[in-house]
């Protein structure tokens, strides 16, 4: 009872730190290490765009328009390349659109697209395969100039130059136009990232005045029911317009008395697009700003009067920049080389791209039940990726972002709350759960930060949200689960991936009423995390389908991806997703010497084409043997020569796969980015740390690349990584110092960071 105490004191103690004390941080420029413009060669690709710190508006090029399914109904795997709009081997621009996703495995958004052109007014988006087939441009990346906060390019087809920034709501457009009495910007709330016929359920438009135009769109993609509500002013007067229904509704009342193509100044339907014309002379820059609301058109304006209410173009970019600043201070690092300070910076500005806020600037938003809630106490925000997600970037937003992280916890119990399932957040955004990935993640996110004591959240509330959405039966073989210990295949699909990451959420579960207090549930949480046990074939040596029967899956291959228990992974890789009781895995496994043999195995074992060719999100560019950096489900496995007697061989694979699988070309991301794990993976691995098992408290030690990097904690201390010896030749450590004393231990705590302090790593050429 009194050590429970204990820890809810200390928790309150930690979390008073963190929300109160104010300390004033270098603030060095740093966003001249950064570069938008890197991400994946041939998988989805981060934007490039402009966008705030965490912002809601991502302004960014599309550079294809590219429909989810070909004309035969099949789905046309063009659309994988193109989840965050843009691909840089592009030449072509079809507008800037103002919400993406950084390199999710699957999209949607792609709102509120705008286009400037001049000459005859096309009101098509055409085909890159058909020049002059529509309003798109050509553009150089010679004319292309990307970095936190703004985007610039000139759109060689009309001479148009393109700048944009934003705010956290506001997207911020300025367009440098020549001589010309057709000058057009187009608006299409049509387009779509991930779209297909019927996408577009309804959109409606108003021009409330000859600079102001708002409305809104509701789409059917990723999430089945997600309203956008926007507001755009224009810098000088409308001289004409139009507003294009482009599908003919089966009915249109009394409106038929109009001419509604034509300056008629309101308008609705499935597929709306519309154009604005002005005259301009030789560099005549026209401006419009963009404000987004989940709530409604005059949250929309709101959020435009209170971000950006002006028109000065420079200052709004500065102010941002200086947000990006500021975020990316929290880490000053020193590396070898520029190109690896590149590399650190652009993975760092990934990590805070996403969540997103997702409230209008008086705190209303549109919940999951699509009621309108006021946020209290905290800010609520949206996108979470957390399959991905819960493994390392919110525990890395944990340590660097604690108070933005505890609101990101507070928006997930409100999700929770406002679930018809009673469940946490599995794959959400826009106020809509889609469900995608296995587990139950937001029970990691929650119980690292109650662990760690960096939120106010109600240890018995969250074990109470958790619980809840552990016990959902009809979700993914929950109800199998829970009954029989282990989702069985015959079932549902990707069963061991299942059972596995349900264990570990389980042990989260646990923590969480640790901390609770209550031992009941603590024991039975404890009990089901050890389900793993279930699914572990003796006889063949690997985590392995079981039928409902319980008897084993006959054909079993364990170097396959696809159609053997696994979801993105096989049982060399995903098998070892244990993080909870890796002791006991390794011996279950054969011991030690064998487990250390495995993962050897794993690194230098090629898997061959035909075991990769069905699943989309692993590719040669993120593959060492069998080990798949490139996806999630693997990412601890450098880490787990720790609990072997090998230790020396985490610091050889962690630091070839920094050294191999991050670069600062343009094609620098091994995989998907995935909301800013694979960047998180990065970071924390470049200080010399990672979180192998969240919830915890503690990190596992690697091989730092970093000579120096100053943590600046939000309590208003300081902890800082040293490297003696660093070279790209001394890749293992010959002994560690925390706070001038010798450490023996291969794990650094949360807590050890949080008083401040710092480490030394003495680093050798030799094991």
């Amino acid at each position: 009872m009194y050590r429970h105490l204990f820890l809810l004191i200390l928790s309150i103690s930690i979390l008073s730190c963190a929300k109160h004390k104010t300390t004033e941080r270098p603030v060095k420029e740093l966003t001249s290490y950064v570069n938008p413009l890197i991400g994946t060669k041939n998988m989805g690709h981060t934007f490039p765009g402009a966008t705030a710190p965490f912002g809601m508006v991502q302004l960014s090029p599309e550079t294809n328009l590219v429909l989810m399914y070909n004309n035969d109904g099949s789905y046309n795997k063009e659309t994988y390349r193109y989840c965050s709009g843009y691909q840089y081997e592009d030449s072509t621009i079809f507008g800037f659109t103002h919400t993406h996703f950084s390199g999710t495995g699957h999209s949607d958004l792609g709102d509120i697209l705008i286009m400037p052109t001049t000459g005859k007014l096309i009101t098509e988006p055409g085909k890159i395969s058909e020049s002059g087939s529509g309003w798109y441009s050509y553009f150089s990346h010679n004319n292309e100039q990307a970095s936190p906060g703004y985007y610039s390019v000139k759109l060689s087809s009309y001479n148009i130059n393109a700048r944009l920034t934003a705010s956290e709501r506001t997207g911020f457009h300025q367009y440098s136009f020549p001589h010309t009495d057709s000058a057009h910007i187009i608006l299409d709330l049509t387009s779509n990232i991930y779209n297909y016929d019927g996408k577009n359920v309804w959109t409606f438009l108003r021009v409330e005045n000859d600079t102001l135009v708002t409305g809104y769109r509701i789409t059917s993609g990723w999430a089945r029911t997600r309203t956008v509500y926007f507001a755009i002013t224009f810098s000088q007067p409308i001289e004409n317009y139009g507003i294009l229904n482009l599908k003919k509704l089966p009915y249109n009342g009394f409106y038929r008395k109009f001419d509604e193509d034509h300056n008629f100044p309101e308008r609705a339907g499935k597929e709306i697009r519309a154009y604005f014309d002005f005259s301009t002379m030789e560099d005549t820059l026209i401006m419009l700003k963009v404000a987004l609301s989940p709530v409604s058109t005059n949250g929309a304006i709101n959020n435009l009067k209170a971000e950006i209410p002006g028109w000065d173009f420079e200052k709004t970019y500065a102010n941002t920049q200086s947000k990006w600043n500021k975020e990316l201070s929290k880490i000053d690092v020193e590396m070898q080389d520029r190109n690896h300070m590149e590399a650190f910076y652009t993975a760092l500005y990934h990590t805070m791209l996403s969540p997103i806020i997702y409230e209008d600037t008086d705190g209303s938003y549109r919940g999951l039940d699509q009621n309108i809630y006021t946020s209290d106490g905290f800010t609520n925000y949206t996108i979470f990726s957390l399959w991905d997600t819960y493994r390392a970037l919110h525990p890395l937003l944990n340590l660097i972002e604690p108070s933005r992280n505890s609101d990101m916890m507070h928006s997930m119990m409100a999700h929770q709350n406002q679930s018809v399932h009673k469940a946490l957040p599995v794959w959400s955004h826009y106020a809509n759960e889609n469900w995608c990935m296995v587990g139950y993640h937001s029970v990691s996110a929650l119980a690292d930060a109650i662990v760690n004591g960096t939120t106010d959240i109600n240890p018995a509330e969250a074990l109470k949200a958790a619980v809840s959405s552990s016990n959902v039966t009809y979700y993914d073989g929950i109800g199998d689960y829970v009954k029989m210990g282990y989702v069985p295949e015959d079932h549902s699909g990707s069963s061991v991936s299942k059972t596995l990451e349900y264990a570990y959420d389980d042990w989260c579960i646990a923590q969480i009423a640790l901390a609770a207090g209550d031992s009941n549930t603590y024991n039975t949480y404890k009990k089901r995390s050890e389900s793993y046990r279930n699914v572990y074939n003796k006889q063949s040596g690997y985590m392995q389908p079981k039928l409902s029967d319980g008897s084993w899956r006959s054909n079993f291959d364990p170097l396959d991806t696809h159609g053997q228990g696994f979801i993105e992974g096989n049982a060399w890789n995903y098998g070892l997703y244990v993080p909870h009781s890796i002791d006991t895995m390794i011996t279950m496994m054969g011991g030690k010497n064998t487990f250390s043999a495995h993962l050897d195995k794993i690194f230098t074992t090629e898997i061959d084409d035909k075991y990769i060719e069905k699943n989309e999100d692993i590719t040669r560019d993120g593959i060492i043997g069998n080990y798949v950096h490139g996806n999630e489900p693997g990412h601890h496995i450098p880490y787990l020569y720790n609990f072997t007697n090998d230790p020396h061989k985490t610091q050889e694979r962690v630091r070839m796969i920094m050294e191999t699988m991050y670069t600062n070309d343009i094609d620098g991301l091994c995989g998907n980015d995935d909301a800013g794990q694979m960047s998180a993976w990065y970071i924390f691995s470049s200080l010399g740390f990672y979180p192998v098992l969240p919830g915890s408290g503690e990190y596992a030690l690697g091989s730092p690349l970093v000579k120096k990097a100053t943590i600046y904690l939000e309590n208003g201390k300081t902890f800082t990584v040293n490297t003696k010896n660093q070279s790209p030749e001394n890749i293992y450590v010959k002994n560690i110092t925390l706070n001038g004393t010798e450490h023996n231990s291969l794990t650094l705590s949360y807590k050890d960071i949080m008083k401040g302090g710092n480490i030394v790593f003495t680093m050798s050429k030799g094991q």
